[in-house]
C-alpha cells in the first residue's frame, strides 16, 4: 500500500501517519497532487493538533481511512502557485483548516456557505474528486485550490495562531452566529480545554458576560483569574447548578466526552441557544423532561449541532 501511495501522485511527501487505530504514528512516505492552475502549494511549518485528529486516528468514529495523516490546523509558506492563481505568491505565509474544496456551483458555494456544499472535500480522511484520498497537515508539505487558503497576517505568529483554524473558528462562529457577541450576554462555556479558553477569550472580547462550567474544581482560579471568566460552575454540585437554573442566554458546550445535557439546558433562559462543538459520541437527551419542562416553565432552547473538525454548523433543530 505504502509504495502505492508514493506513486499516487507527481509530488513526494513525508508526514506521522496512523496505520490502524491503536493511535500510533510512524513515519510514512506518500505523494501529493501536482500543483493545478488553481492551487497553492506550500511547506507546512507548524500544524495544530486537534481531538478530532485523536478520535480518527483511533477510529472512535468507525470512518477512518488508513493510512490516516491527520492535521486540519496547518501553517506554512507558499512554494509554488498555479498559472491563474491571483491571490498568493512565492513566500506568502498561509494557513488551511478543514475545508479543500467545494463544487463552487451550488446555492451554499454561491452564498459563500461552501461547508454546506453537498460535494465538499475535507482536509483530511475525505474523499477528492479524483477518488484519492485527502491527507493532513501532519506532513511536510500541502497542495489545496486557493480559495480554501487563508493569508496569514504578519503579526500573528504562525504556531501560535494555527488553532484558530479549526478551533478559533469552531467557538467564533456560533457565538457570532446566534447572537451571543453582544455586550451583556450571558454566556455559558462547558469545558475549560483548548476550545473551551478560546471560547471565553471570544466571548470575554464581545463584552459577554461569562460563566464556565467544569467537572474540575481547581480549573476556578485558572478561569477567573488568567481568563476573566465572571462565574464558575462544578457541573456536579447541584446546589451551584440549582443557583445559576435559567441564568444564561446560550452555552457553548466544548466537550468530547458523552454527556448528560439536562443539566446545561436547565441553565438556560427561554428561548435560551445550546451549541455543541466537542462531537461527543453519544447524548444523553431526555425528551420527556424537555418537553414537560418547557410546558410548565415557558421553556424553549436550540439544540446547534456542531463538527468542530469542518468549522461549520451542521444542524439548525428546533425543539418544540
Amino acid at each position: 500500500m505504502a509504495t502505492s501511495l508514493e506513486r499516487e501522485h507527481p509530488v513526494k511527501a513525508f508526514a506521522w501517519a496512523a496505520k490502524d487505530p491503536s493511535g500510533h504514528f510512524a513515519p510514512f512516505n506518500f505523494s501529493r497532487r501536482a500543483t493545478g492552475e488553481h492551487d497553492v502549494q506550500f511547506k507546512v511549518l507548524y500544524c495544530g493538533i486537534c481531538h478530532s485528529d485523536l478520535h480518527m486516528a483511533k477510529n472512535e468514529w468507525g470512518f477512518t481511512i488508513y493510512p490516516l495523516i491527520p492535521g486540519h490546523e496547518m501553517v506554512g509558506v507558499v512554494t509554488e502557485t498555479g498559472s491563474k492563481v491571483e491571490k498568493f505568491k512565492i513566500g506568502d505565509k498561509v494557513g488551511v483548516g478543514c475545508l479543500v474544496r467545494s463544487c463552487h456551483e451550488c446555492e451554499e458555494c454561491i452564498n459563500h456557505q461552501e461547508s454546506y456544499c453537498p460535494k465538499q472535500v475535507y482536509s483530511i480522511n475525505g474523499r477528492d474528486y479524483d477518488g484519492s484520498v485527502t491527507y493532513g497537515g501532519f506532513s511536510d508539505i500541502m497542495v489545496a485550490n486557493e480559495h480554501f487558503v487563508i493569508r496569514w497576517p504578519e503579526k500573528l505568529a504562525l504556531d501560535r495562531g494555527a488553532p484558530l483554524l479549526c478551533a478559533g473558528i469552531t467557538t467564533y462562529s456560533p457565538l457570532r452566529r446566534f447572537g451571543l457577541d453582544k455586550p451583556g450576554v450571558n454566556v455559558g462555556v462547558v469545558g475549560f480545554g483548548g476550545i473551551g479558553h478560546l471560547t471565553v477569550k471570544f466571548a470575554k472580547a464581545f463584552g459577554s458576560k461569562v460563566t464556565v462550567i467544569s467537572t474540575s474544581a481547581t480549573k476556578k482560579r485558572e478561569a477567573i483569574e488568567d481568563f476573566g471568566a465572571n462565574e464558575f460552575l462544578v457541573s456536579h454540585d447541584q446546589e451551584q447548578m440549582q443557583a445559576a437554573a435559567g441564568t444564561l442566554d446560550g452555552i457553548i458546550d466544548t466537550v468530547s466526552g458523552n454527556h448528560s445535557l439536562l443539566p446545561l439546558i436547565n441553565l438556560l433562559k427561554p428561548h435560551g441557544k445550546l451549541v455543541l462543538v466537542g462531537i461527543p459520541t453519544k447524548l444523553e437527551v431526555p425528551v420527556f423532561p424537555l418537553l414537560q419542562g418547557e410546558h410548565h416553565s415557558n421553556f424553549r432552547s436550540y439544540f446547534i449541532m456542531s463538527q468542530s473538525f469542518i468549522i461549520s454548523l451542521n444542524n439548525n433543530t428546533t425543539v418544540n
